[in-house]
């Protein structure tokens, strides 16, 4: 049965909605960026006090930025949020370049390790803060509920993997083991300094988008290169092996050398 004319309106409606804010991909991150706020508000809401920020962009030293999902800015430290909204199967380690995320239809995605995102994160935080006050900072990478962790292994246990439900379980654990860092006056300090870095204008998170957009191009080319090199690199043993084990053509043994192994040389 075919769609309703008010079907079909309101899907163009929400299309140009969704175009408008940036597009799907944007929408559903911002998503999992609110959904996970609302895992923070419940800590609160059971008496562990905190200040939450959600898209920040911590400026680094060589006049880009670094875009943070959400912090939670706490007596014990700062929770450093990395939030993904994905779904399906994932898998990765601690030091892996790329994770995979597997879809039901069996589609594969690789993104950029989240512990290493928020590890450089964690960096030019500590950077902008300055060495002023000493403040631990706790590492959360939260996916949706909607994923399931397959194979993700972490030996670290400063960093946590996890599922959206499990932020209040995780956050309130760690919270019970240590001890306070920061007096109220000094967590209201850290807030107003690292709230300004909520209000950029729109040119100046297009400026940030496009140096992600620039640095994956470069990645992707580089990686090209590196497949390349790779070839050459075997082709070279394969010949050095024939050479050795006596296989070369009767044209190479009377000095005649083919077009194609001067390539490879």
């Amino acid at each position: 049965m075919g769609k309703s004319l008010l079907d079909s309106i309101l899907d163009r409606v929400v299309d140009k909605t969704m175009d408008a804010l940036g597009g799907k991909d944007v929408v559903n991150g911002k998503l999992g960026e609110v959904y996970t706020a609302r895992e923070l508000k419940l800590l609160k809401l059971f008496g562990r006090k905190g200040k939450i920020l959600r898209n920040l962009y911590i400026p680094k030293d060589n006049g880009e930025t670094s875009e943070i999902d959400v912090l939670f800015i706490t007596q014990k430290g700062i929770f450093v949020i990395e939030s993904k909204n994905y779904s399906g199967w994932i898998f990765g380690s601690e030091n892996q370049y790329k994770w995979t995320m597997m879809l039901p239809n069996k589609e594969k995605h690789s993104f950029y390790n989240p512990i290493k995102q928020n590890h450089t994160h964690m960096k030019w935080i500590k950077n902008y803060l300055g060495i002023e006050i000493e403040i631990t900072l706790f590492s959360l990478i939260v996916f949706s509920e909607r994923c399931e962790l397959k194979k993700v292994t972490v030996e670290n246990p400063d960093i946590k993997v996890i599922k959206r439900d499990c932020t209040y379980a995780t956050i309130r654990d760690i919270w019970n083991e240590k001890e306070n860092m920061l007096s109220d006056e000094e967590v209201e300090a850290v807030y107003q300094k690292l709230k300004k870095l909520t209000k950029i204008s729109n040119t100046e998170k297009e400026t940030h988008i496009q140096n992600i957009k620039q640095k994956y191009d470069n990645r992707k080319e580089n990686d090209i290169h590196k497949v390349e090199g790779k070839e050459n690199e075997f082709l070279k043993e394969t010949a050095k092996m024939m050479r050795e084990n006596g296989d070369e053509s009767k044209d190479k043994e009377s000095g005649v050398v083919h077009e194609s192994e001067k390539n490879i040389y």
